[in-house]
């Protein structure tokens, strides 16, 4: 496969990854920033309007862990130290693509950790911290 099919494979991995990752924010971060900041009526209304983030947050360690895979293909597909080709104009479009897929990998990578640390590692640390 040529290097320009494996950098859209890269940034289709992180396009995919960002999904996983904004769904990861819905169930978990954004209701628990809502109800942290006293907003416990607007966080039962998105409920009620969108029943799908009480199925998100059932399932949201098996989220996590798919995003977490998706994120990792994603950086392999990225970093694995292959060039683009010779050609200047195929050059310049793998290293466009190479840039879009990096910025969505940090991106969904910031949004992983972002719902992560609100689903579990909040709780635990005020718990620790008796606040």
């Amino acid at each position: 496969m040529s290097r320009l099919g494996e950098d859209r494979e890269g940034v289709s991995l992180g396009a995919l990854a960002l999904f996983t990752s904004i769904g990861t924010l819905l169930c978990c971060a954004l209701p628990i920033l809502l109800v942290s900041l006293g907003l416990g009526s607007v966080v039962a209304a998105i409920t009620l309007q969108l029943p799908i983030l009480v199925t998100l947050a059932e399932y949201k360690l098996v989220m996590f862990v798919v995003s977490g895979i998706l994120l990792a293909l994603s950086a392999w597909f990225l970093w694995r130290g292959a060039s683009c080709p010779a050609d200047p104009a195929l050059a310049a479009r793998c290293q466009r693509t190479n840039r879009w897929g990096k910025r969505l990998f940090w991106t969904a990578s910031s949004f992983w950790l972002i719902g992560l640390a609100a689903s579990y590692l909040l709780l635990p640390l005020r718990q620790w911290l008796d606040i």
